[in-house]
């Protein structure tokens, strides 16, 4: 569609800047800044002429998609900008939000800006929960660092045979006697808000297995889990930060999605591949390299995988088991030749994304060929 209108919008908390290119117009001109507010944007869309001619832009960020789902309900196209990618001048050194809406502007009507995906409401919901998951397992990490620093400072260790957080170690916490009575509160308050933590994550969990059984992706959580190191969680975290995997044309842009590609500097005859680029989705990039660590065992299919394969296609099963032989053996060929374990495990994971794909992709085809 030929849109007349293009408009950039630098999103704040309580403001945004807006600017507008008008038909005819060589220059981004400023509309000045208006409240962060929904009837202050249906204002401005009021005032700019007809929805169905407007083009709007923004960059993600904390404010979120509801500038996004608003501007598409009443009739308009909006993108959200990757700010990553916004072009930048290296010379410029002036920044205000009022340039910065008409530089949107500008890169919009050329067409120099790479938009992000936006997801709906129900796969947002389930993003929020596996962030919040991902967040308490930090919270308890950091609540058991606490703790166990804070029995270093006073030269107190576990009885030998006694692994850390186990049942018994718990134990041997919970029965320590201190001189100082101060010292047994801090203790007893780091054990009551490590309680807290795990419990925490525990909620969340099993909020997180009730809606992936009901949400619109359950049959592709429920497929990704054939793969070995795949449980609820990490294809649920999956689903959730990729949304449709087979909305990739390939495998290869899926792991550029999450930043496992290598970087690349070369110049006239000069060709140098460094380390991975980083730059995709971080939540994705880690519970795809953790579940890769699960590739440098030898290829089975133990109880618990067995048990998440039951009622799964035997296509799905088969890549699920061609992946396990691939990848095992990378691994091992990568750690043959004096790799670092790390290297292996993130390169197994960019191949593992590939094989993801390829499930989303078989799994998409049975379902075609079922309403066929």
């Amino acid at each position: 569609m030929n849109y007349t209108t293009y408009v950039g919008l630098d999103v704040h908390k309580d403001t945004i800047a807006v600017a507008v290119i008008r038909p005819g117009q060589e220059t981004a001109e400023s509309l000045g800044i208006i409240l962060n507010r929904p009837e202050a944007l249906a204002k401005l869309v009021r005032k700019l002429g007809t929805p169905e001619n407007l083009f709007f832009c923004y960059e993600a960020g904390p404010c979120g998609y509801s500038i996004y789902r608003q501007l598409k309900a009443m009739g308009a196209e909006c993108i959200v900008a990757a700010p990553s990618l916004v072009p930048q001048r290296a010379g410029d050194r002036v920044k205000t939000d009022r340039r910065d809406a008409k530089k949107l502007a500008r890169f919009l009507r050329s067409g120099e800006l790479t938009p992000v995906w936006v997801p709906d409401e129900n796969q947002e919901a389930l993003r929020d929960l596996t962030r919040a998951r991902e967040d308490a397992k930090e919270d308890v990490l950091r609540k058991r660092h606490q703790i166990s620093k804070f029995l270093l400072r006073l030269e107190l260790r576990p009885p030998a045979g006694v692994n850390a957080w186990t049942v018994k170690h718990r134990q041997w916490l919970e029965g320590l006697r201190f001189e100082q009575p101060a010292q047994a509160m801090v203790l007893r308050e780091y054990l009551h808000a490590l309680d807290e933590a795990e419990a925490m994550a525990k909620r969340l969990e099993a909020e997180i297995a009730e809606l992936a059984q009901t949400c619109e992706q359950a049959q592709i959580i429920a497929a990704l889990q054939a793969m070995r190191g795949v449980c609820l969680i990490t294809a649920a975290t999956v689903v959730a930060e990729v949304g449709d995997l087979t909305r990739f044309s390939s495998p290869r842009q899926l792991m550029s999605y999450a930043g496992l590609v290598p970087s690349e500097y070369s110049s006239g005859g000069s060709h140098h591949r460094g380390s991975i680029t980083k730059s995709g989705n971080a939540h994705l990039r880690r519970v795809v390299v953790e579940a890769a660590w699960n590739y440098r065992y030898l290829p089975a299919v133990g109880a618990r995988l067995k048990k998440r394969q039951e009622g799964l296609p035997e296509r799905i099963k088969a890549i699920s088991w061609q992946a396990q032989h691939r990848l095992n053996l990378k691994f091992r060929r990568l750690s043959g030749r004096s790799k670092p374990n790390q290297v292996a495990a993130v390169a197994v994971a960019r191949e593992l994304l590939g094989f993801m794909w390829a499930i989303a992709q078989e799994t998409k085809k049975q379902n075609e060929h079922q309403v066929a």
